[in-house]
């Protein structure tokens, strides 16, 4: 069918963000979501997409942190059609919307990676933006961030950062490195401003907080844990139902039964993948900043041990977060869209499915919490 014509996807189970319907229909024209119907309502003559009896209709998921995939990393391809490998690898595990991640690198290399999210505005929907994870970062706790390319920032930097852009931009930074009113500044310009790779301490966060800081880059790691009289970071963020935290669910960043306690906690979760070229893609290796990255068992590493991102994809970030988390589906779902939509500012028009809204989404095996097929922007993977 065309993706222009108004027709329907029917599914035994559709779930809109908020509650599962029985027997229900998305209505779609063009890119946007009619409405979320009974199936047995629609029209004879509408055309029509029937999902196997068992499967559910969900919204699509979203990813905040993603690094490379289909053998790119984006550090090393920031170009528009670096940014589709990636996009294309990452969609057959139902993200059907992301943000490409530049790790620490140089100035140029970050002038040409927002270039090229740029160009992409309007021409390619999955792409809502773009997310810098670093250079403001604490050399006390680079990960595996080239310490050579972290810096504190210039006012050519807040220039370039504050610039306006059409998609969504998330900065990654550690509070304690950057001049008194950066952030303020930041979230000013709209910037979504997440503390990252930090070594701050509970006061700094609560004023980095009341200055906009908004997210937790994959909470947990690379930041001062979690003490009986220094509660640092970890705490700020847990105990404020205003900040939202990523979450790499993978069983190897963060311990299960850390994050099941994180999820009792006041902050919003979002499930992150921190993917890097493995996914979606044919190599187990790579190479990042020249040195070889090796994956086995899950796990990409660097020689010295040192995690460098994940091989994550987001199904199996909901699959991990369901069975590991014993988080329940529904809940897990919104993990995935709801919640990054909302994070982003982007909860008016995606994240749910609902009249308005794009047509993201995605056809899942609930039991086995596989992925069965994708849309994005009404366009199916088969179109």
């Amino acid at each position: 069918m065309r993706q222009a014509e108004k027709h329907a996807v029917v599914a035994g189970k559709v779930f809109d963000g908020a509650a599962v319907a029985d027997n229900a229909a998305v209505v779609i024209e063009g890119a946007r979501i009619l409405a979320v119907v009974p199936r047995d309502v629609l029209p004879a003559n509408m055309p029509r997409y029937v999902l196997p009896a068992d499967a559910w209709l969900v919204p699509g998921f979203i990813d905040v942190q993603v690094n490379g995939g289909g053998d790119v990393l984006f550090n090393d391809e920031p170009t528009v059609d670096g940014i589709r490998a990636i996009t294309a690898a990452h969609r057959r595990f139902g993200t059907t919307a992301l943000l490409p991640t530049l790790i620490t690198d140089a100035p140029e290399t970050m002038l040409r990676a927002l270039a090229a999210v740029e160009a992409l505005a309007d021409k390619e929907p999955a792409i809502l933006g773009i997310h810098l994870e670093g250079p403001f970062l604490s050399p006390q706790r680079p990960g595996v961030h080239a310490v050579r390319h972290i810096r504190t920032p210039s006012n050519t930097d807040l220039a370039l950062l504050t610039a306006s852009r059409r998609l969504a931009t998330v900065a990654t930074l550690a509070p304690e490195c950057v001049p008194a009113g950066f952030i303020r500044a930041l979230a000013a310009a709209g910037v979504r401003v997440c503390l990252g790779h930090s070594m701050a301490s509970y006061d700094d966060t609560r004023a980095a907080m009341a200055e906009g800081l908004a997210g937790f880059t994959h909470l947990f790691n690379a930041m001062p844990a979690l003490a009986s009289r220094d509660p640092g970071p970890i705490a700020a963020a847990l105990e404020s139902e205003s900040a939202w935290f990523g979450m790499i669910a993978d069983g190897l960043h963060v311990h299960p039964a850390t994050l099941r306690l994180a999820l009792r906690g006041r902050a919003r979760p979002i499930l992150v993948t921190d993917a890097m070229p493995p996914v979606g893609g044919r190599r187990m290796g790579f190479k990042l900043y020249g040195e070889d990255i090796t994956v086995q068992d899950g796990r990409c590493t660097r020689k010295d041990g040192t995690l460098a991102g994940s091989a994550l994809d987001m199904a199996s970030a909901l699959r991990n977060c369901v069975r590991l988390l014993d988080v329940p589906l529904e809940t897990a779902l919104r993990f995935v869209s709801t919640n990054p939509a909302e994070f982003l500012g982007l909860g008016h028009w995606l994240g749910r499915l609902a009249p308005g809204y794009r047509a993201d989404m995605v056809a899942i095996d609930p039991a086995a919490v596989e992925v069965l097929d994708t849309w994005v922007a009404g366009a199916g993977s088969r179109d």
